[in-house]
């Protein structure tokens, strides 16, 4: 059956309220505004280089989650208190903050291309993990000891270099110094293994320093810190085939089960 074309007064009525869908779902987002800079306002004492982008509503009524970096916290309405620490639904077992911090890992590693990292890849990979690494670091030499392990295991190793020692120290230059290498992969093997790199080119552009400062961004404690596919985190070393059963089954964050 045909539509029955509007009357003119109900087109009418149709625009108005349409119209008024639309001035309040505007009033409702200046009204979200409004507040994320109230909430900014009061930080901006404490926080001076807080940004609008770094507060955000949350599902918890009345509170305003703030991130600076790997550290979140949250803030009422009014900003007058704030709270540093993890928001979790305990009604649905939801991890609120730690899935904010999954999100913001894979965003940033997402800025990683294929030609600022190394890879040791099997010929049919099932998982990618990042692994951010020290070369001096004895569990990261472990672990890329058994990089064959991990590779039979359908598990690609991606490197990004962390020296814990910071910018300019030995590690540093041996970073450096990989990178710097014909061959990335052997170099990396090489040095891991305790082969010297004295003489070797430190002065190729090179993504060390920025692999640095993204392992402080991400709150990086030590070293290796693996990012899963999922943007979870471990801190050390995990054999191949545990860190293989955990990748095959993945926990559910959303506070449900599997």
């Amino acid at each position: 059956m045909p539509a029955t074309p509007l009357s003119g007064s109900s087109m009418k009525h149709l625009l108005s309220l349409v119209a008024s869908a639309l001035v309040l779902g505007a009033c409702t987002a200046c009204a979200q505004d409004t507040q994320i800079e109230r909430v900014q306002k009061a930080l901006a004492q404490y926080i001076p280089e807080i940004k609008k982008e770094d507060i955000r509503e949350t599902s918890a009524p009345g509170l305003y989650e703030v991130q600076a970096g790997p550290i979140y916290a949250y803030v009422t309405a009014d900003g007058k208190f704030l709270v540093q620490g993890d928001l979790m639904n305990i009604e649905t077992g939801e991890e609120i903050t730690e899935n904010r911090r999954r999100e913001f890992r894979l965003t940033r590693l997402a800025s990683l291309g294929p030609d600022s990292t190394i890879e040791f890849a099997p010929a049919k990979p099932r998982h990618v993990v990042t692994v951010f690494t020290d070369i001096d670091c004895g569990y990261c030499r472990k672990l890329h000891s058994e990089i064959n392990e991990y590779n039979d295991a359908g598990i690609t190793i991606r490197y990004v270099f962390y020296p814990r020692a910071g910018l300019g120290s030995d590690s540093y230059r041996k970073a450096e110094a990989v990178w710097c290498s014909a061959d990335r992969k052997t170099a990396l093997t090489n040095a891991k293994a305790g082969a010297p790199m004295n003489g070797d080119r430190h002065d190729c552009p090179n993504p060390v320093a920025r692999d640095w400062q993204l392992g402080q961004e991400l709150g990086l404690r030590g070293t290796p810190m693996m990012v899963l596919p999922d943007g979870e985190v471990v801190n050390g070393y995990v054999p191949a085939q545990q860190l293989a059963m955990r990748l095959d089954n993945p926990p559910r964050h959303d506070g449900l089960t599997n």
